[in-house]
């Protein structure tokens, strides 16, 4: 008899840290089934059923899952961010679009065994946008989910399409079997802003210059943001993330119309995150030397979502706003961790 369980991939990356965290505060009993290329620190390794190190393109890997657990949810957080998908398209392409794909499948087989759905919760990204120039950018203002879909990146691209797949699971999976299963992926996707932790490390994401900025003043280094001043983004710290993600994962599939949603915070610029920072850290020194592809890339992605759907349907709202995310979350958070 199969193991009830939540699995959870990339589980020792920024947003797993928080997710494995709340999860089992809120339920001590969860099974958690976590999967990461790295091996996972002794804390968070306790608070989970089982940890695997290992890679979600390994077939026989989630052959084994699928024989000894019943996933009731899947949080799939395991991908190769914006930076290095750029550096190595390929490998980008592989896991953040096969790796989904056979986790779609494992969920699809899931469903057709047990007759109950398998929710399959997908972190996507503003990168699934493009915008032409900064112009364009800043007079779109908060771009809705089906505006400016034309990603510009390797990762914005998979992104967009791992959405479509999901879209296709959740809808329209094998719609012409003449007996339909009685069970299906329910699939429902965030559109993630840049997301800011007070408890892992930046990882070099191409939103990653306002935390690294707050890190390298926090140790009193020098810091060459790669962006200019007026370089602007939606942002959002890890909190915030972590209730979008349950809230959504609570949320009756009676109450959503699709399976995209944006969610946003503030939007701030690279000076807005230097002007905060130097509050807090008087010496700090940062030069604004921008890298002219990578702040490329930056442009275009849009200076501002609207979440008006999300929060209509399944009552997002942010409980940190730019001032309270630096002053009660962050900046306490890097201080303690720098503390000589």
């Amino acid at each position: 008899m199969s193991t009830k369980a939540v699995l959870i991939t990339g589980a020792n990356g920024e947003i797993g840290h928080g997710l494995v965290t709340r999860l089992t505060e809120k339920d001590p009993s969860l099974r958690i089934v976590a999967i990461d290329v790295h091996p996972l620190s002794q804390t968070l390794r306790e608070r989970c059923h089982e940890v695997i190190v290992g890679d979600i393109m390994d077939s026989s890997l989630l052959d084994r899952l699928a024989a000894f657990y019943d996933f009731g949810t899947i949080y799939h957080l395991a991908a190769i961010l914006s930076t290095k998908a750029e550096r190595e398209p390929v490998l980008g392409h592989r896991v953040n679009v096969d790796g989904t794909l056979g986790l779609l499948e494992l969920a699809a087989r899931q469903a057709r065994a047990t007759g109950e759905n398998v929710k399959f919760l997908f972190p996507s990204s503003i990168a699934a946008y493009g915008l032409p120039d900064v112009p364009t950018k800043m007079k779109a203002g908060k771009v809705k989910e089906t505006e400016w879909l034309d990603a510009r990146t390797m990762y914005g691209i998979n992104k967009k399409y791992c959405e479509d797949l999901g879209r296709y699971y959740n809808w329209y999976y094998r719609q012409i079997d003449p007996q339909p299963t009685a069970a299906h992926v329910d699939f429902r996707a965030l559109r993630f802003p840049g997301l800011i932790s007070a408890v892992t490390l930046p990882t070099g994401g191409t939103s990653d210059y306002g935390p690294e900025m707050m890190h390298y003043a926090a140790q009193g280094k020098e810091y060459r943001c790669f962006v200019p001043e007026s370089a602007t983004l939606p942002f959002m710290v890890m909190p915030d993330a972590i209730n979008a993600l349950l809230t959504l994962e609570a949320t009756p599939a009676k109450n959503l119309t699709q399976v995209v949603y944006n969610i946003g915070a503030f939007s701030v610029s690279a000076k807005d995150f230097y002007d905060v920072i130097l509050k807090a850290f008087p010496g700090a020194t940062v030069e604004f030397r921008p890298d002219a592809l990578r702040q490329k890339i930056v442009d275009s992605w849009p200076a501002d979502v609207d979440d008006s759907l999300a929060r209509r349907e399944w009552g997002w709202r942010p409980e940190y706003d730019f001032r309270r995310s630096f002053e009660e979350y962050l900046i306490p958070a890097v201080k303690q961790r720098y503390a000589k």
